[in-house]
């Protein structure tokens, strides 16, 4: 009987697979970019037999794909992929960065930050079904629009998909030494508002109050809040176009991660605390989005992840664990004590940037691995 240890990957066919995905740029704020991916998707997993929803986008964001995969069980409590395939990177970033392959990594943009890790998933999964190897639970992929501005218009969608699942998959970028996260720290997101005075700034300067000086003062104070436990960053700073007027106008959003509960509260209420007038400015701070400390440890957890070790060992690698910084979709499902296991995906560097890549070496492993976990878990 054929078993999951006898799949047979191969690298060059997985890259070359991976080509189209890469290709299709989707930053999140291109609603249509962004949909232009999920058709693929779409495709994809139909292809290999799953009952596909297109979902429709909300708050101006594209739509998700959810594919449920024929299964004698699939009304009982299954495995959740939980992926996204939006990225940072805006349309024109793959002339900057275009995909390739150099010397044992794999370049592009979303290739780490996760549409490598999606497609290997899809991958593990296409092989098992080519092979005939049933999963001994029901498995449902689900492909998000908005991960990397805080998921605002689908946690429910998750949290929703993920209270129906035993076990919760993230294939999110690995960590260094085929490493997986069993915990994150929450994130909190902010809107700062800063409103002052106008005036003409060549014939008036004097009569105006800039809000962007002191907007740039306070973003300076706030990011030097930053610990080792809860951090301050600042970035979409924006005000009038006009450098003849004295701004009376700037914005700027903050993020801030906290490795607790009682940090994430803490930070919460000194940024909360800015709001107010001074040097003739008024401050506007709104808390937007939150993504849940998922707290490292939980049994259920670790339970999971002693699986993905087990699977990993036969596969001839370590799997040492981590809570991490960064957010995920795993920090909701974690957060309601839902069997999570995240960075199931592919290792590499330079995420988030014009030299995002993956390592090569890395994909059969990490493919093998998934294959393992999906045709095993029970």
């Amino acid at each position: 009987m054929t078993s999951w240890k006898d799949l047979a990957f191969d690298t060059d066919a997985i890259i070359d697979g991976l080509k189209p995905w890469i290709e299709c740029e989707s930053p999140t704020w291109d609603a249509a970019a962004v949909n232009r991916m999920m058709d693929i998707v779409a495709v994809d997993c139909a292809n290999l037999g799953a009952y596909i929803e297109r979902i429709p986008g909300s708050m101006g964001f594209g739509g998700s794909v959810r594919a449920r995969f024929p299964h004698p069980d699939m009304d009982k409590p299954g495995i959740m992929v939980s992926g996204h395939f939006d990225t940072v990177h805006p349309i024109g970033t793959l002339a900057q960065n275009p995909f390739r392959r150099e010397d044992g990594k794999v370049y592009g943009p979303g290739i780490q930050d996760m549409k490598g890790g999606n497609f290997i998933t899809l991958t593990a999964m296409k092989a098992l079904l080519d092979a005939g190897i049933q999963t001994k639970l029901p498995v449902t992929f689900l492909f998000t629009p908005d991960e990397e501005v805080g998921t605002p218009s689908t946690r429910t969608l998750i949290e929703t998909e993920g209270k129906r699942a035993k076990y919760v998959l993230c294939p999110e970028p690995a960590l260094p030494d085929n490493g997986v996260c069993t915990g994150r720290y929450a994130i909190a997101r902010f809107r700062i508002t800063a409103t002052g005075k106008p005036s003409h700034a060549g014939a008036r300067l004097k009569d105006g109050v800039s809000a962007v000086r002191e907007l740039a003062k306070r973003i300076i104070e706030i990011e030097e809040m930053t610990s080792d436990s809860c951090t301050f960053s600042c970035n979409n700073i924006s005000s009038g176009q006009w450098v003849n007027c004295v701004p009376s106008f700037a914005a700027a959003d903050c993020l801030s991660m906290s490795k607790t509960q009682a940090d994430l509260d803490a930070g919460v209420e000194k940024m909360l605390a800015l709001s107010g007038e001074r040097n003739g400015v008024t401050l506007k701070v709104e808390r937007t989005f939150t993504r849940p400390i998922w707290e490292d440890g939980q049994p259920e957890t670790m339970a999971l992840y002693e699986k993905a070790k087990a699977i990993s060992a036969e596969v001839g690698l370590d799997m040492p664990h981590a809570s991490q910084g960064g957010g995920a979709d795993t920090n909701f499902t974690g957060a309601l004590r839902i069997a999570s296991l995240c960075d199931l995906g592919l290792w590499g560097n330079g995420l988030h940037t014009l030299t995002e890549h993956i390592e090569a070496d890395m994909i059969v492993p990490r493919t093998r691995i998934m294959a393992g976990l999906l045709a095993t878990l029970d």
